[in-house]
């Protein structure tokens, strides 16, 4: 019975973990795709197409990363 808390702890601890990677990924793959199309949908930029394919790659980069992340669920090793 000691070993079921701690177990269940790290559990409870790893899906909030893996939520979040998920969630806070989401949003900023989200914002790199937005800066990609942005021009497209009429919102004006004020920054040069070099720098917002850059920071767009960033962030979807980054994005892709926090998602992966909590897909694998990989905190403790």
């Amino acid at each position: 019975m000691e070993n079921d808390a701690p177990d269940g702890e790290r559990r409870r601890y790893i899906l909030r973990r893996s939520i979040q990677d998920y969630g806070i990924g989401g949003i900023w793959f989200g914002f790199g795709v937005f800066l990609l199309i942005a021009p497209k949908i009429g919102f004006p930029l004020a920054i040069d197409d070099f720098f917002r394919y850059a920071f767009s790659g960033i962030w979807l980069l980054y994005g892709g990363w926090r998602i992966y992340r909590g897909y694998k669920k990989n905190y403790f090793r």
